[in-house]
């Protein structure tokens, strides 16, 4: 396993992971004078999950070498 892959995958998992929290607690986001709707919170939970997921599933299929 690729120690980059891994801490990618751990990364959008963690940011997977507030961005799901965000939603679960409806925390308020602002910017400036400018509030961030709660739904970018989905688009962001999905997502993120989702290349995390799909990261992790290839680091798995991917066979080891005797090198790593």
């Amino acid at each position: 396993m690729k120690p980059a892959s891994l801490l990618a995958t751990l990364f959008l998992g963690l940011v997977s992971l507030g961005h799901l929290l965000r939603l679960v607690l409806h925390l308020q986001v602002t910017v400036g004078s400018f509030q961030i709707p709660i739904w970018t919170s989905l688009v962001g939970f999905v997502f993120t999950g989702g290349l995390a997921v799909a990261l992790w599933l290839e680091i798995r299929r991917t066979p080891r070498s005797r090198h790593d």
